[in-house]
C-alpha cells in the first residue's frame, strides 16, 4: 500500500495539468451555451474522447493509480472546468463503477468496453438505481428482476428515476430485487445491453443545475436479459441470498447500489471540490479588482475574511476527499464513515463557497454575465445525489456509535 501523501507525483501532476487545459479551453468557453440547451455536449464529449479523456483506458489508469487520488485529481480538475458538461463526460464511470464494484473479470471486459465507445462513435453509460419511490430508501426498490429457468433469461419490469445518460444510454446498468422478502439484501444488477427491447426513456428532467447532463426516467418493460447480464453471476447470488435467508449479513450487509455509491463518494466530493474553486477564485479575483469606495473590497475585512473562509473549506474537504481515496485504494474499511464524511463535507462546502462567491459580486453575482450564478445552481445537487446530507449523517452516525440510528 502506498504512503498517503499530499505531494503528487509527476505523472498526477501531469494528468492535473492536462485536464485542468482542456477545462479551460474547451470545457469553459462552451458551458454557458450548453446550460441554456439543457442538451447533452455530444461535441465536447467527443473532442473529450479525441484527447483520451472520456475513454475506458483513462479512467482505468486513475481507478488503480495506488495513491488513490488519480480519480480526485481528475475530478476536481474537470468539475473547475464546468459541472454540466463534467458529468456528462464522467456521468458513464459511475455505470462503470457498478460493473466494478459487483462483476466478474469476464464481465468487465465485456462491458465496460461497451460504454464508453470509440472516438468516432462515442457512448454513453447509466446506472439506474433510484425509483419514485425509493431514493435514499434502497430497500424500497420495486423494480423486478424474475428468473426464466428455462431460457436462462432475466425478466426487468419497473421504472428508474433521476438516471444520468437514463434513455439515451447504450448500456444500462439496473439494480432490481430479486427476494423482496430480503429487502435490501434481496437485490441485484443486471447488465440491460445495447438495443434491448421494452427498455425506454421516460420523462427527461429539466433541472435548476447541471443542466447540460441528461437526467431521465427508464421504463422497464418485460425487459429480457441473458443470464450472463447478471453481474456476479447467479451462483454468488444464489449463495449471498440463502445467506441472507438464513439470517447472516453478508459483506456487511451491502447490498449492489450500495457498493457502488460508496465506491463513488469520494469521487463526488472531489467534483463538489472543483465546483467551489472554480467560484472562489472568481470571486477572488472579482474582489482584488472592484473598486468601492475609492479601494478594492478585498481591502475590507468582512470580505477577505470571506474568502479566507472560502479557501480554507475548500482546502479541508479536499483532504478529506483525498483521505477516503487514499483508504479506499489500499482497501481499507471506512470504520468511520470516511467516504461518507469527504461527500458530506464537500457537498455542502460547494453549496456554501458558491453562495458566499455570488454575495461578493454582489448585483453581477445574480446574473448569467459571471459564472456565479450556474456554479452555484451546479453545486445545489451536490447534497441530493449520491446519498443526501442527511443520509451521510446517518451513515457517519451509526459508524461512530455502532447504533442502529433512524
Amino acid at each position: 500500500m502506498s504512503t498517503f501523501s499530499l505531494d503528487p507525483g509527476a505523472d498526477q501532476l501531469a494528468v492535473r495539468d492536462w485536464l485542468h487545459g482542456f477545462a479551460a479551453d474547451v470545457m469553459r468557453p462552451a458551458a454557458a451555451e450548453w446550460d441554456e440547451r439543457e442538451e447533452t455536449p455530444w461535441p465536447v464529449i467527443q473532442e473529450a474522447a479525441k484527447l483520451g479523456i472520456y475513454s475506458l483506458d483513462f479512467y482505468a489508469q486513475q481507478y488503480f493509480d495506488p495513491s488513490g487520488v488519480g480519480i480526485p485529481i481528475a475530478m476536481e480538475e474537470l468539475f473547475w472546468g464546468d459541472a454540466g458538461i463534467g458529468l456528462s463526460i464522467v456521468g458513464t464511470t459511475l455505470a462503470a463503477v457498478a460493473v466494478l464494484a459487483n462483476g466478474t473479470d469476464e464481465q468487465i471486459g465485456t462491458w465496460a468496453p461497451q460504454m464508453f465507445g470509440t472516438p468516432d462513435d462515442i457512448k454513453v453509460a447509466a446506472f439506474c438505481s433510484s425509483e419514485p419511490d425509493a431514493g435514499s430508501d434502497v430497500s424500497a426498490l420495486r423494480t423486478r428482476a424474475v428468473y426464466d429457468e428455462a431460457k436462462d433469461e432475466w425478466v426487468l419490469n419497473g421504472t428508474k428515476t433521476w438516471a444520468t445518460n437514463g434513455g439515451i444510454a447504450a448500456v444500462h446498468v439496473v439494480v432490481a430485487t430479486v427476494d423482496p422478502a430480503l429487502g435490501a439484501r434481496g437485490q441485484a444488477s443486471f447488465v440491460v445491453p445495447p438495443g434491448t427491447p421494452g427498455l425506454a426513456q421516460g420523462q427527461k428532467f429539466k433541472k435548476h443545475g447541471i443542466r447540460a447532463s441528461h437526467t431521465a426516467e427508464v421504463v422497464l418493460d418485460s425487459v429480457r436479459v441473458p443470464g450472463h447480464c447478471l453481474l456476479g453471476g447467479k451462483e454468488k447470488l444464489d449463495e449471498r441470498l440463502a445467506r441472507a435467508r438464513e439470517g447472516v449479513r453478508s459483506g456487511g450487509g451491502r447490498n449492489a447500489a450500495m457498493a457502488t455509491f460508496e465506491a463513488s463518494r469520494p469521487a463526488v466530493g472531489a467534483q463538489a471540490i472543483g465546483i467551489a474553486r472554480a467560484a472562489y477564485e472568481v470571486a477572488l479575483d472579482y474582489a482584488k479588482t472592484r473598486v468601492q469606495f475609492g479601494r478594492p473590497i478585498i481591502d475590507n475585512q468582512g470580505v477577505a475574511f470571506q474568502l479566507a473562509d472560502m479557501k480554507t473549506r475548500i482546502d479541508a474537504a479536499r483532504l478529506l476527499v483525498w483521505r477516503a481515496s487514499w483508504m479506499a485504494a489500499g482497501n481499507q474499511p471506512f470504520t468511520a464513515a470516511e467516504g461518507s464524511m469527504s461527500k458530506l463535507y464537500a457537498g455542502e462546502t460547494a453549496k456554501w463557497v458558491t453562495a458566499q462567491a455570488m454575495q461578493i459580486l454582489g448585483g453581477n453575482g445574480f446574473t448569467r454575465e459571471y459564472p456565479v450564478e450556474r456554479m452555484h445552481r451546479d453545486s445545489a445537487i451536490y447534497s441530493i445525489f449520491e446519498g443526501t446530507s442527511e443520509i451521510q449523517r446517518l451513515v457517519i452516525a451509526r459508524a461512530i456509535s455502532g447504533m442502529p440510528i433512524r
